[in-house]
């Protein structure tokens, strides 16, 4: 079987829903809307930042309301949007809110799906439909699909497009393949397995149930990229559509490709996009108070047009393309840099390297 490279952009395979080709490509947004979840999943992986917090996080971005996330979603040019937690469905109504401020922010076109451990009702199925939801994807609690047939079956009518997700746990593959025949003919139209990570969040249960890292640069507990293939092998010919995705391309290649999106997206006149997708400019500190003839004169001085040279006052310094400090750096006598930031909205800073030596 031919899997993704880390940072490949695939093409999709018949069947594939839909949430899946764009989250490959970058261009989902990614809506975390709360964080309160009671089901305890050893394997879970979400941070203690995130955990239990009714705070919202759209991509990395802290929000106190929709218009904030619809600014991050513009700020990437999303084409849709993923919704998740905890689990949205144990804050019902504020998920319901957010598809539906999506929908009138970008249009009925703007793809949303879902996730939720909870067997919902009928009336819920339907309230999601009518809100604009496209797709909704159950993980199984028990690995089983008989609690939750209502909720599929209620989903499906409401006009949702229904899958399951699950990681494909070493340890559990006669349950896998049992729920194979469970879904076979059923509502559900697709199966994504996700390679089971080892994180610092759940590796103390982890190691209780013995499973080791798969080796190399990964977070890939060993054996659940060979589960995932064997099921995905055995499910050839079934009613649904079953998707393998390895933590490698989840995490460096979905991330990484929604990080660039996003950075082609906000890069300011005077930033590169760098082969790492990060940002990269040129800097001079300057105090608040030298700013504004420092920036007249290197203006003047390097030809700069309005746009092309900025005062930040926050970090107190002076930015400019990197090929004009690279230019000017050995003519003055103080410091000279490149500065690197990733291109999310709180443009965390992760490199700083001196273009000159300042005696």
């Amino acid at each position: 079987m031919q899997l993704q490279m880390a940072t490949e952009i695939a093409p999709p395979e018949q069947g594939e829903a839909e949430g899946c080709i764009q989250c490959q490509m970058g261009s989902k947004l990614v809506l975390f809307v709360t964080g309160k979840c009671h089901w305890g999943c050893d394997y879970c992986p979400l941070s203690d930042n995130r955990r239990e917090t009714p705070d919202m996080f759209a991509n990395e971005r802290r929000c106190s309301n929709f218009d904030e996330v619809i600014e991050e979603g513009k700020a990437m040019r999303a084409t849709g949007t993923g919704i998740t937690g905890g689990d949205p469905m144990l804050d019902f109504d504020k998920t319901v809110l957010a598809i539906r401020e999506l929908k009138k922010a970008f249009g009925n076109d703007h793809h949303i799906h879902c996730y939720t451990s909870i067997p919902i009702k009928p009336d819920q199925a339907k309230e999601l439909g009518e809100a604009g939801l496209d797709e909704l994807r159950f993980h199984l609690l028990d690995l089983s699909l008989e609690r939750y047939s209502e909720s599929v079956n209620a989903a499906n009518e409401a006009g949702i497009t229904v899958g399951i997700e699950l990681p494909a746990e070493p340890d559990k593959e006669e349950k896998l393949m049992n729920l194979l025949t469970e879904l076979n003919d059923s509502a559900v139209e697709f199966l994504n397995l996700n390679e089971l990570e080892i994180t610092v969040g759940n590796q103390g249960n982890m190691d209780v149930r013995g499973f080791n890292l798969a080796g190399g640069i990964t977070a890939a507990a060993e054996g659940s990229a060979e589960l995932a293939i064997k099921l995905k092998e055995a499910a050839e010919g079934m009613s649904f559509h079953v998707k393998f995705c390895t933590a490698n391309f989840k995490d460096a290649g979905q991330l990484r490709n929604r990080f660039r999106r996003r950075g082609e997206a906000t890069l300011r006149p005077y930033e590169i996009l760098s082969d790492d997708d990060t940002i990269l400019f040129g800097a001079i500190p300057c105090s608040l108070e030298d700013a504004s003839d420092d920036v007249r004169e290197l203006s003047e001085t390097l030809g700069l047009m309005d746009g092309w040279i900025r005062y930040d006052a926050s970090s107190q310094r002076i930015e400019i393309p990197l090929s004009a400090a690279e230019d000017v750096a050995e003519h003055l006598n103080v410091p000279v840099q490149m500065i690197e930031v990733h291109p999310t909205h709180e443009r965390l800073e992760v490199g700083v390297v001196h273009l000159n030596e300042v005696r």
